[in-house]
């Protein structure tokens, strides 16, 4: 599949995006799972030298905000590389489990492919200023809140409203200085 003109925002730095798992099957409603998730993105974090802005693990999908370097990678780059991984993490524990979701990611995959732990795609959408920023972010903020999962953004324990109303950055550092400052 093509990369829906991606390639012609090789320059771009700020993107809100949303990846999903396949048939929205809620993995991430374990802790140990959102832990390989995280040390994942620290990981890659080194490497491609990119800055959270703003996230929330949901128990199906995950949504955040990124500041990339594209001299050290795309936003697909660093998409392929922490999908790929955190996949090959989860199938992995699923398999040490004996865990009958195995048979979900199992099913229905492309040719040569023994498990899909993800959709195949990701969306993304580049930030092109403040508004767009704090539109985005409070989306990602308010997920949990919709879904009835707290009552309180910063109640969420996988959220960035954590890091921007407590300053609380022990789940994963998130630059909070952004948020004033305007996105060209």
């Amino acid at each position: 599949m093509g990369l829906r003109n991606r390639s012609l925002f090789t320059e771009e730095q700020f993107y809100f995006v949303t990846t999903t798992v396949k048939n929205f099957i809620p993995v991430f409603s374990r802790d140990d799972f959102c832990s390989m998730l995280l040390n994942n993105i620290k990981h890659y974090q080194k490497k491609r030298m990119f800055v959270i802005l703003g996230y929330v693990i949901m128990p199906t999908h995950f949504h955040w905000i990124v500041k990339t370097e594209p001299s050290k990678g795309t936003i697909s780059d660093i998409m392929r590389d922490i999908k790929k991984y955190t996949a090959w993490d989860i199938l992995g524990q699923l398999e040490v489990e004996k865990s009958k979701l195995l048979e979900s990611f199992s099913k229905n995959v492309k040719p040569g492919q023994k498990r899909q732990f993800w959709i195949h795609r990701f969306d993304d959408e580049v930030i092109r200023n403040n508004k767009m920023f704090w539109v985005k972010l409070k989306y990602i903020h308010n997920n949990p809140v919709k879904a009835g999962m707290v009552k309180r953004a910063e109640g969420y324990k996988y959220s960035s409203a954590r890091n921007y109303i407590h300053n609380d950055h022990q789940v994963i550092r998130v630059d909070t200085s952004w948020g004033g400052v305007e996105i060209v």
